[in-house]
Order: C-alpha cells, then sequence, then structure tokens
C-alpha cells in the first residue's frame, strides 16, 4: 500500500531534501510552511500528486486545519516528519522573552502538536513513522544557543517519551540530530558571525566546517537518508533514538 507522508518546514533545506527522497520511494507527499510560495514549488518539482499546505506549527488551531486539509485531499498521514524549526543566537543576557517563546513555540510545542495530531490514526492503522528532525544541540550544549539547545533538547525527550508510549502499536519515533547543515539556516548563521566578529564570510563558514571531524558541512541528502531509512519497513525496529548526522562532532 502506498505511505503518505507530511513533511513540515518542507520548502526549503533538508524538509525539500526529504520530500525528494521519500517521493523518489514512491511515497505521496505534502509538504507545509508558514507561506505558501517555496512549498508550492517543492511540491510543483515532485508532482504525482504532491501537495503544498500551509501551516504554523507554533498554533495548534493551524496544525488542525493542515490535518483536515491533508485528510480531505490525500487522507491520513503514514510517516511525519517534524522538521519545521528556526534557529537563532544570543548571549543568555539577551535572549529576549519572545526568542525565548519562539524557540520553545515553533520547535518543541510545534513538533508536539503536529505528533499529536498525527497519532490518533496511526494508532487505529497500527502502523506509523514519527520522524522529528533535531540537532546535535539536543544532545550537548553551546555557547550563544541556549534557547535554541533547549528547545531541541525538549524534542530529544518527546521523542523518547512518545516511543515507549506507541511501541507496541506498530509505530516508531525517532529524532534525526544533524550537526551544521549546508542550508540557508548555516548560511543566516554565518551573516550573524560576521556582522557580530568582523570575519569573513569564508573564515565563519571555515570555522563551521572545523566543528565537524571530516571539517566539512553535512548536506541535506545525507540527512534524508537517515530518514528514508527510519521511514521504511526495514527500520523499524529503530524505536526512541536520536542518530547524529554530523561526522563524528557528538560522540
Amino acid at each position: 500500500m502506498v505511505k503518505t507522508a507530511l513533511i513540515t518546514g518542507g520548502g526549503r533545506g533538508i524538509g525539500r531534501a526529504i520530500a525528494l527522497a521519500f517521493a523518489h520511494e514512491g511515497i505521496r507527499i505534502a509538504v507545509a510552511a508558514r507561506t505558501a510560495d517555496q512549498v508550492n514549488q517543492v511540491a510543483r518539482e515532485i508532482g504525482n500528486g504532491a501537495i503544498a499546505l500551509l501551516c504554523d506549527v507554533a498554533d495548534p488551531k493551524s496544525v488542525t486545519r493542515m490535518f483536515s486539509d491533508l485528510r480531505e485531499r490525500l487522507g491520513d498521514a503514514d510517516i511525519l516528519v517534524n522538521n519545521a524549526g528556526i534557529a537563532e543566537s544570543a548571549t543568555v543576557v539577551n535572549t529576549t522573552d519572545e526568542l525565548w517563546h519562539r524557540h520553545l513555540s515553533i520547535n518543541l510545542s510545534g513538533t508536539f502538536y503536529c505528533t499529536r495530531a498525527a497519532l490518533p490514526a496511526m494508532l487505529k492503522k497500527r502502523w506509523g513513522r514519527v520522524i522529528n528532525v533535531a540537532s546535535i544541540a539536543g544532545k550537548t550544549g553551546a555557547p550563544y544557543i541556549a534557547a535554541y539547545s533547549a528547545s531541541k533538547h525538549g524534542v530529544m525527550g518527546l521523542t523518547r517519551s512518545i516511543a515507549l508510549e506507541v511501541a507496541a502499536n506498530g509505530i516508531t519515533v525517532n529524532a534525526i540530530c544533524p550537526g551544521y547543515v549546508d542550508t540557508e539556516m548555516v548560511s543566516r548563521g554565518v551573516e550573524r558571525i560576521t556582522t557580530r566578529t568582523g570575519r569573513s564570510a569564508e573564515e565563519a563558514l571555515d570555522t563551521l566546517k572545523k566543528m565537524n571531524p571530516q571539517n566539512r558541512l553535512v548536506t541535506s541528502e545525507e540527512v534524508a537518508a537517515v530518514a528514508l531509512l527510519l521511514a521504511s519497513e526495514e527500520g523499524g525496529a529503530i524505536n526512541g533514538q536520536g542518530i547524529n548526522v554530523d561526522g563524528g562532532a557528538v560522540l
């Protein structure tokens, strides 16, 4: 039976790469984001009935509408990829209430709202895959990313708890923990480093590359390959895990 996957934050970077990898395996695709342009483009790129959905994952009403729209157009999600997220940096004393709550509401609450909405249908079918795109920052700390790291640590706790709750029902819940990935998010990080330190963009990028023992950025396609395994029947024994894709940065 053909599976249906819903991928939040599916308009670019890791989300787009996962959508393309899944589509290549014959999975029906729904990509979602807060703005239409990029997800519409990805849906057109995939073709084969792929759809674009609008959703602000931080808003539970928006999440409910997204799942209702998905159900009407493609049916229930067999595979949920919680990829929507933000990453901003600031010292703790300069972390505003707004920045703090923005990270928790999008990165953590958004993952919770979407998973809660997807699980009833998975439980009924006794089959499902939930894949949370976390970060190595969900396993270790770093300066200037307290809000981001806290939100991703929360995603890891959520992943492990739900995985145990649904394990006997044919459902797996896992997280992928990338290091620095060659995406627009990292490009914005490079811009912040150059603004604050005066270093060139090349020097700033080299600093991020050196955080990976392989001295490079991870690719979105490498993250997508792990997601494809977790979504497969062959990945059915992997549950409650946070799989690092970081070249060995966190061991």
